[in-house]
């Protein structure tokens, strides 16, 4: 009997290596060995214990080889380079049916690996269903392609902003998504300032296309952004950092008919003031971004296929499989951006 090797969370921060029966793929499944999974907010909110999902078999961020299909699979052939769609959808309710399979009652269904919760990336193989794996270019970069997940939740988060070319477009935060919201906006022909409190990151944001950086430990974000926009303000504010303060000062630097998207999830989750008065007369649009669709998916898988969107400076580390607890224990660390595990 072949196996293959998965990394299990039993409980917070304590991992244990399981052997599995590699299975051949039936139908229209594939079979993926894996070549980079990276550690995603989730995976570490299973590691520190906020969320409870045990025993847990991590990893969305997802790309590798095709080994073998099934023999209905028409689409996907042995060889092919593939990034992976872990956290989808039910397809049967409301949302999923009226095209918004994001918003979906049931989200972020994930259980790959027998007898195991969770999406299963920090493996060495994984069966999935055909619908699930996204082909990539033959000279596509796997490293880079295992950050299509990500890359999809911006895709789906610039769709919310409705960036027109030269559009004044603030982004809150440089972190990961923070360093991807400002590659896709400059694609879109728009003026991008970010805003950070770590000189380091903005440096880089600077290096990956931000027009103009503000550190706002240093000086007053609202008042700068005012100044930019000769008094106006920010057509489009894009915040990546979960906090309510700053999701509140993001509304006070947008314009009129400016649109102001929540990226990220809040903890806590804080009221903030809103004038209503400012909403209604400067016809501003307040909105979040949860979540890629399949759409948004394909995008990212063509983005980085192609290399228009470059995130080699946004992998940290390369770890092996046998070093888990190392690889969570870098990619916990507000200095770190992606950390890659190599099964």
């Amino acid at each position: 009997m072949s196996t293959y090797r998965v990394s299990v969370m039993t409980e917070p921060g304590r991992f244990e290596i399981r052997e599995l029966e590699k299975k051949a793929p039936e139908g229209r499944q594939v079979l993926v060995k894996v070549d980079s999974c990276a550690i995603c907010t989730m995976e570490q909110r299973v590691y520190r214990g906020i969320m409870k999902y045990y025993p847990f078999a991590g990893g969305h961020e997802v790309s590798g080889v095709v080994e073998a299909v099934g023999s209905e699979q028409k689409h996907i052939a042995v060889g092919d380079k593939v990034a992976i769609r872990l956290l989808t959808s039910c397809g049967e309710c409301f949302w999923c049916r009226s095209g918004h399979e994001n918003q979906c009652e049931i989200n972020f269904i994930a259980k790959t690996h027998e007898g195991l919760n969770g999406p299963g990336g920090l493996s060495e193989y994984m069966l999935v269903d055909g619908e699930k794996v996204y082909k990539l270019a033959p000279e596509a970069n796997l490293e880079y392609a295992s950050l299509t997940e990500p890359l999809a939740c911006v895709v789906h988060s610039i769709g919310n902003g409705k960036i027109e070319l030269a559009d004044n477009v603030v982004v809150i935060g440089c972190g990961i998504m923070g360093m991807l919201h400002i590659q896709l906006a400059k694609l879109r022909g728009a003026r991008v300032i970010a805003t950070e409190i770590d000189d380091e990151r903005l440096a880089l944001a600077k290096e990956i296309g931000a027009d103009i950086t503000i550190n706002s430990a240093k000086e007053d974000a609202v008042a700068k952004v005012k100044e930019l926009t000769e008094g106006r303000g920010a057509d489009v504010v894009f915040v990546t950092v979960p906090v309510s303060a700053i999701a509140e000062q993001s509304v006070l630097m947008a314009g009129k008919l400016a649109r102001v998207v929540f990226y990220t999830s809040f903890h806590p989750d804080d009221p903030i003031s809103i004038s209503p008065s400012k909403l209604h007369s400067g016809e501003q649009i307040l909105t979040g971004t949860v979540n890629p669709n399949r759409k948004d998916f394909l995008t990212a898988a063509r983005l980085l296929s192609s290399g228009i969107i470059d995130v080699s400076k946004l992998i940290s580390d390369r770890v092996p499989l046998d070093e888990i607890d190392r690889a969570f224990a870098e990619a916990v660390d507000p200095h770190t951006y992606r950390i890659l595990v190599k099964p």
